[in-house]
């Protein structure tokens, strides 16, 4: 087999490892929620993820089609050169999806790769191999507006659904008719990122085939092959759970009530189907954060920790350069070694997977203890142990008060009344 041919088999496996990574990492976005309020159990909630992530996948092509005809001008770049470019961004993905999975932190796989690409053809060709205004309005402008816009949602439909079932206030479990919505809602989540995240490696690997001139540039939609391999690796990375985000999610969520995360859920699915549709290539990790946020502000008696939030902005903010610093490293290897920079590269990738790895086994988390930690996004909203009455409550008490001091008020008259009787009459009877 030629060098070329094995570098081009070399991507591809590494991009569908990628894939892998995104499906075990971003599994707590769309179940973290249902596991937590008991809605379903972990293993169910990881396979019906797995299934729909599978089906979401061949639903859509246009996340694909905005990475492989669009975020990198493939045609400046030499096609001896950008099969390592690629390489080196994956690298520098997968280092920072594989750290952040050690660290439970649900970070942004889609940033990962984007930061990771950009860094690599920064350094491995320059910045005119970068078509910056489509970086800017699918990536960076859809990452602003994205979750805030999920946010605004999922807070107007928690406020609706708590003004249509306000009968069930003074009902401690009044509400559990949402955990069966949130079987739907948290598969739809599911559904929606099969058809945006699993987009992002078909993209990769189609920019690929068109720069090593296996496919047409005029054609940027990915091939079968390239669909099927992608929907099938990202459903087993969803299998495998992502046990360690859903432990870091998924408690501190039990914080809210199913009719909160019924909301957050339908305004995740919302934001990203529309988002596919559009070829926005978003993070899941931030609409899903965004929702759960907006959902808690819609609870009476909420207020927002902005410490909290300011440090989950701040892990969304590094994500893109903390990639592309490695995948930056990664390419300037590839550059002064052609040859056998790939093969440190590749080794370097092999010894910091494992290590991670062998790494996590000293912690190890499953679908047994998964729920043991608090999440900041759980954490980012604090809602009163005893929140004011609403309004169909103060009417309820202003009721109870006029009917306690009515009847308290017919209780002294019967009182004043007995002993009045009880008395007889004040001359002592006489005639």
């Amino acid at each position: 087999m030629e060098a070329a041919t094995l570098i081009i088999v070399l991507v591809i496996a590494l991009a569908l490892f990628f894939d892998f990574t995104n499906g075990f990492h971003d599994t707590a976005n769309a179940m973290a929620t249902p596991i937590a309020t008991g809605a379903l159990k972990p293993k169910t909630a990881v396979l019906l993820a797995a299934i729909l992530n599978l089906v979401g996948a061949f639903l859509s092509t246009e996340v694909a089609q905005t990475i492989s005809g669009g975020m990198i001008n493939e045609e400046d770049i030499s096609a001896t050169i950008f099969p390592e470019i690629i390489f080196a961004g994956l690298i520098g993905a997968i280092t920072w999806n594989m750290l952040t999975w050690l660290l439970g932190l649900p970070s942004s796989s889609s940033h990962a790769l984007f930061g990771g690409l950009i860094g690599a053809t920064l350094v491995g060709v320059g910045a005119s191999a970068i078509n910056f205004s489509v970086v800017v309005s699918k990536v960076i402008l859809p990452a602003v507006i994205a979750p805030l816009t999920a946010g605004i949602i999922a807070y107007a439909a928690t406020k609706l659904a708590y003004v249509i079932t306000r009968r069930y206030d003074s009902k401690p479990d009044g509400r559990d008719g949402f955990r069966v919505g949130q079987i739907f809602t948290s598969s739809l989540v599911a559904l929606a990122h099969g058809t945006n995240d699993a987009q992002k490696t078909m993209g990769i690997i189609t920019l690929l085939l068109i720069t090593s001139g296996l496919q047409s540039a005029s054609n940027p939609e990915p091939q079968t092959w390239v669909i099927v391999a992608c929907a099938v690796t990202i459903a087993l990375g969803t299998y495998m759970g992502g046990w360690r985000i859903i432990r870091t999610l998924g408690k501190g969520l039990t914080e809210v009530k199913p009719a909160q995360g019924f909301a957050a859920e339908s305004s995740t699915a919302a934001t990203i189907l529309a988002s596919s549709a559009l070829g926005f290539a978003l993070s899941t990790t931030q609409v899903a954060s965004g929702s759960v946020i907006g959902s808690g502000l819609g609870r009476r008696g909420s207020q927002v920790r902005w410490r909290t939030v300011g440090r989950i902005m701040i892990g969304w903010i590094l994500t893109l350069p903390a990639a592309g610093a490695v995948g930056a490293l990664a390419a300037l290897l590839v550059v002064v070694l052609p040859v056998w920079g790939v093969v440190i590269d590749a080794i370097i990738a092999v010894v910091i997977i494992l290590g991670l790895f062998m790494r996590s086994r000293r912690d190890e988390v499953n679908a047994g203890n998964a729920m043991s930690e608090v999440a900041d996004s759980g954490k980012a909203v604090k809602v009163k142990r005893n929140p004011p009455p609403t309004r169909r409550q103060r009417a309820i008490a202003r009721e109870e008060a006029r009917a306690r001091a009515a009847r308290e008020s017919a209780e002294k008259k019967a009182a004043k009344a007995a002993e009045r009787s009880g008395r007889g009459p004040k001359d002592g009877g006489a005639a």
